[in-house]
C-alpha cells in the first residue's frame, strides 16, 4: 500500500462557507470525544488513535464545530504550525444527517476560512480520493 500526502493550496480556491460552522473556544471534551466515537464507529474503522485532552486544548490548534439546526454534530481539528501552514489534523462526525455532506463541505469551509485568514496551504495527510476533486488540490512528491 502507498500512502501519499497531499495539500490544498489556498491561492487556487474559490470556495466560500457553505455551512454553519463556529470556532469552540471553550471544547466539551465529553461532547467531543462521543462524536468521534460514533464518527469511528459509523465508518468502521477497524483502528484509531485516541484523541489526548492536550490536543484539544493546545493554543496552535483551532477547533471548529459545524451546527446542524443549532446542534453541534462535526468538527474539525487544524494545527497550524506557522502563519502560512496548516494540517487538518482530525474531523469528525455524527452522521445524524448524512444530506449535509460534511465530509466535504467541511473542507471547503476550511479552505475557504484558512486562506481568508491568509494562510498558503491546507495540508490535509492521507490523499484520499474524494479529496482529489478539491480545488487546488497538490499530492506532495519528496522535494515539494
Amino acid at each position: 500500500m502507498t500512502y501519499q500526502y497531499a495539500r490544498i493550496n489556498l491561492a487556487l480556491v474559490t470556495y466560500q462557507p457553505t455551512v454553519d460552522w463556529y470556532y469552540i473556544e471553550t471544547p466539551n471534551i465529553d461532547q467531543l470525544n462521543d462524536i468521534y466515537r460514533t464518527y469511528c464507529t459509523y465508518k468502521h474503522f477497524a483502528s484509531v488513535m485516541p484523541i489526548f485532552d492536550s490536543q484539544y486544548l493546545d493554543p496552535d490548534t483551532d477547533l471548529i464545530g459545524y451546527r446542524d439546526q443549532g446542534r453541534l454534530v462535526a468538527w474539525s481539528m487544524i494545527k497550524r504550525y506557522d502563519s502560512h501552514n496548516a494540517l487538518c489534523a482530525q474531523f469528525a462526525w455524527n452522521y445524524h444527517n448524512p444530506r449535509l455532506r460534511l465530509g466535504i463541505e467541511s473542507l471547503k469551509t476550511e479552505c475557504a476560512v484558512y486562506r481568508d485568514r491568509g494562510f498558503r496551504y491546507l495540508y490535509l495527510d492521507q490523499a484520499h480520493l474524494y479529496k482529489q476533486g478539491l480545488e487546488g488540490f497538490e499530492l506532495l512528491g519528496p522535494l515539494t
